[in-house]
C-alpha cells in the first residue's frame, strides 16, 4: 500500500510540474541547421499574452550593435538586442501545454511567421513553430531553459 500512495504522488508530481509548464523564462536559442548556440530570448507572460525579446547574442561573431535591417515594420532599424521577437501568444483553449496565436519574427531575414510554443520535457525545453498558413508548412527549433 505504501508504494502504491508513493507511487501516486509521484505521478501526481510528474503531472502538476507538466501542468504548469511555461513559455516564460529565459531561454537559449540553438540553430536548427547548424545547431550552435545564437541568442538568448527572454520570454515574459502578461495578462495572458506571451511576448518575446532578444536579450543577448551568443554568436561570437555576430555584431553586438547590429539592427534588424530586414525588418519592414516598426522593428526596422531597431537594435537586435532588445528587439521584441515574440508577439500576441496565448494559451491553446483546445490543445493543453499550447500557446498559438502569436508571431514571431526571424532577424535574419525580417519575416514574421505565424508561432506555436509547447514546453516539453517539463519545461526544460521549447518548441518553437514558425510557419506560414498551416502547422504544417513551417519549421521547428528546440529551445533550451536557461532560467
Amino acid at each position: 500500500m505504501k508504494r502504491l500512495l508513493l507511487a501516486l504522488a509521484a505521478t501526481l508530481a510528474v503531472a502538476g510540474a507538466q501542468a504548469q509548464a511555461t513559455p516564460a523564462g529565459l531561454w537559449k536559442t540553438i540553430d536548427d541547421s547548424t545547431k550552435k548556440e545564437r541568442s538568448l530570448v527572454r520570454i515574459v507572460e502578461t495578462d495572458g499574452v506571451i511576448s518575446g525579446k532578444l536579450e543577448k547574442l551568443l554568436d561570437p561573431d555576430a555584431k553586438q550593435d547590429a539592427v534588424c535591417d530586414e525588418c519592414s515594420d516598426d522593428r526596422k532599424g531597431q537594435p537586435l538586442v532588445g528587439l521584441s521577437i515574440i508577439r500576441g501568444a496565448k494559451k491553446s483553449a483546445d490543445t493543453d501545454g499550447l500557446w498559438d496565436g502569436g508571431s514571431i519574427l526571424d532577424p535574419a531575414n525580417g519575416k514574421s511567421y505565424k508561432l506555436r510554443l509547447k514546453p516539453i520535457e517539463g519545461g526544460k525545453k521549447l518548441e518553437v513553430r514558425g510557419y506560414v498558413g498551416a502547422p504544417l508548412f513551417g519549421r521547428t527549433q528546440t529551445w533550451i531553459r536557461v532560467e
